[in-house]
């Protein structure tokens, strides 16, 4: 017993670290495949809205704002987006989409 207590506070000590520098490497390698793609513009629309809740209970809760956006094409995107901009964007806007990559970089509406 006296063996197993140790090992046991091992392994989840390694699996957490492991974890930790899993998430670090991803987030890494998200930013760099962003920087190295096009920063492109393209027509689009503002097809639904979403959000996500982290936390709460007994930490602070924080939201997460998504924006799924059509091409001309069909082809459907989406984006993490701020907290303004989320609220600025309806469902049925229409105009250009400049993006890299995976990352949102504005949305500009064409008048209909």
């Amino acid at each position: 017993m006296f063996t197993f207590v140790p090992i046991f506070m091992g392994a989840i000590f390694i699996l957490v670290i492991g974890i930790i520098i899993f998430t670090i490497i991803k987030s890494i390698g998200t930013w760099s495949n962003n920087n190295q793609s096009p920063r492109l513009n393209a027509n689009a629309k503002v097809v639904t809205k979403r959000t996500s809740v982290r936390g709460g209970g007994e930490t602070n809760a924080r939201s997460i704002y998504y924006v799924t956006f059509e091409f001309d094409s069909g082809d459907r995107l989406e984006l993490h987006v701020n907290g303004q901009e989320y609220g600025q964007l309806v469902e049925g806007d229409y105009g250009e989409l400049n993006f890299q990559g995976t990352r949102y970089l504005g949305f500009t509406r064409h008048p209909l």
